[in-house]
């Protein structure tokens, strides 16, 4: 039935398929109850069927202890279809399962028919490759608001992803609410204009550009996500990309050899030399803003950053030449470590995990952490040796800001050519782990990094069909073969460009973009060079 991502097995019977009418019930067994009402919302949205709940038959969830977490099985024959899951997850996934087994008009919002509604005779049994199945979407570049990020999230369940890294700060804005820091959203949450395309066409569209979301903005965000089965990650920024907060404080920023009450938010894109000083202060100041951030997101792992630090200013600081003799440490990349591993041990204290780029390797690894390896492999092999957990998602193959083919008419040309093929590809377990080791990769991310990205639209375009091979990788076990078959993924594709259509996903059509989606003139910054590491 063209499932995405591809489960374990699948067997296909055509005697046994289930009809659905007014009368099939759909039963929701102990803990699969809130499960239960998402199915028998889209499902009865989309078909007009009232999908009730009944003493047997038709549609029944339930918990089965002798699976794993996150795995399930269904049964569609003898007039029911069963979903077993191992936890609630599992329970959900495999709903999202019995909608793609329904055909693509079962994810529109209306019926567009009444009858003829029915699931295939089957039975399948499927579980996850990886725990964290995950997507960084960037809302600090391009603030998206509120309700295109709730639909995002509908957009990853129904693609089996589980973790949203949201990348809430940077030099071009700050998007949390944090009350006893008024002016972080107030001063650091816009900014004047902004960089149209790359540096080089020096092109600005003079126009203001700003959000943030409230604190309950984001509890609402991290609800919705949960009754999805999907854990929300922040991420706060820091020591560098930290010019929007340094605007709205100046105090935080090395004030001893920048005039740091003249910077405004930052309207170029890039990496930007002002970074945060490296005072008693600040450290207060940041754990002021994460105590409340710890309070909206329940999430084991905080993000801080860490990447792209440039260290001229701590260079020619005295302030911070004097920390680092305080302390008596090596130079400016120890005095970044030791900033990170304050940091490392302040959530830790409280329950949480740090993880960040893998630019937190350099000058010592905090203890505990774990690393978004993102420049290539080498990082997370480095972190997975030590035994650091890793998530894998090296800019070479899982950046989908990247451009999606080489010439002319695609939009922004950013990155390395990044094709629907070279995604479903991409393997995000190094070769050189051994099985020790390749345990600490607990799974692998999309980064979506929205410079390039004005709204919801831009992301659609960038993100699909590339998210769906991403989804298979990060869900679908490697074949005995190791060899993925991209022709077989292709025709399952047929049917979900189908499925993305009935979702609204204003997609990259397989034979390009379409005129309106195109951006002629602006400039881009491809790389024209080989992937590293292909």
């Amino acid at each position: 039935m063209d499932l995405i991502p591809a489960p374990l097995t699948a067997r296909y019977v055509e005697e046994w398929a289930l009809p659905l009418d007014g009368d099939t019930p759909l039963t929701a067994g102990p803990g699969t109850e809130a499960v239960g009402a998402w199915l028998r919302s889209v499902l009865g949205a989309a078909t007009g069927l009232p999908l009730l709940p009944g003493a047997g038959g038709g549609l029944e969830l339930t918990l089965d202890g002798a699976l794993a977490p996150e795995s399930y099985r269904i049964s569609v024959r003898d007039g029911r279809a069963v979903l077993r899951g191992g936890d609630p997850a599992g329970v959900f996934w495999g709903a999202q399962t019995l909608r793609q087994l329904l055909g693509p008009d079962a994810f529109r919002r209306a019926p567009l028919r009444r009858t003829g509604w029915a699931l295939p005779g089957c039975e399948i049994e499927d579980a996850p490759r990886f725990g964290w199945r995950g997507v960084l979407l960037d809302v600090s570049r391009h603030f998206l608001p509120k309700a295109d990020v709730l639909r995002f999230l509908d957009l990853m369940a129904a693609h089996k992803l589980n973790v949203l890294h949201l990348h809430l700060t940077d030099d071009q804005g700050w998007r949390v609410e944090i009350k006893r820091y008024p002016r972080l959203t107030s001063a650091g949450g816009w900014r004047e204009r902004s960089m149209v395309g790359y540096r080089s066409g020096e092109r600005r569209d003079d126009q203001p550009h700003g959000g943030y979301y409230t604190q309950d903005d984001l509890r609402e965000i991290v609800a919705y996500a949960a009754d999805r089965q999907i854990t929300v990650v922040p991420e706060i920024d820091l020591p560098g990309h930290a010019q929007a907060a340094i605007c709205a404080y100046p105090e935080l920023g090395n004030t001893d050899v920048v005039d740091t009450a003249t910077l405004g938010v930052w309207t170029d894109w890039g990496i930007n030399p002002n970074v945060l000083n490296v005072s008693d202060a600040t450290l207060r100041f940041f754990e002021g803003v994460l105590e409340e951030l710890l309070e909206i997101f329940p999430a084991e792992f905080v993000h801080l950053g860490g990447d792209e630090c440039p260290k001229d200013q701590w260079r020619a600081s005295p302030a911070a030449q004097a920390r680092i003799r305080e302390l008596d440490l090596a130079g400016e990349d120890e005095l970044q470590s030791w900033f990170i591993r304050h940091f490392d041990s302040w959530l830790t204290a409280r329950g949480r995990r740090l993880i960040g780029w893998d630019e937190i390797l350099e000058g010592g690894l905090a203890p505990g952490a774990a690393v978004s390896s993102w420049r290539g492999y080498a990082g997370g092999v480095a972190a997975a040796r030590a035994g650091h957990d890793v998530v894998m998602c090296p800019e070479q193959h899982v950046y989908l800001d990247h451009r999606q083919a080489a010439g002319e008419y695609e939009p922004i040309p950013v990155g390395y050519v990044r094709t629907l093929e070279d995604v479903f590809r991409f393997e995000p377990l190094p070769p050189e782990l051994d099985a020790e080791a390749a345990r600490h990769v607990i799974g692998t991310q999309a980064n979506l990094w929205t410079e390039f990205m004005n709204d919801a639209r831009d992301v659609d375009y960038r993100a699909f069909p590339r998210l769906a091979a991403f989804a298979e990788v990060a869900w679908s076990e490697l074949p005995a073969s190791e060899a993925r078959d991209f022709e077989g993924f292709e025709r399952r594709m047929a049917v979900h460009y189908a499925r993305l259509d009935a979702l609204g996903v204003e997609y990259r059509p397989p034979g390009g973009p379409y005129p309106w989606q195109r951006r002629p003139g602006v400039a881009g910054c491809p790389s024209d060079g080989p992937v590293p590491g292909v």
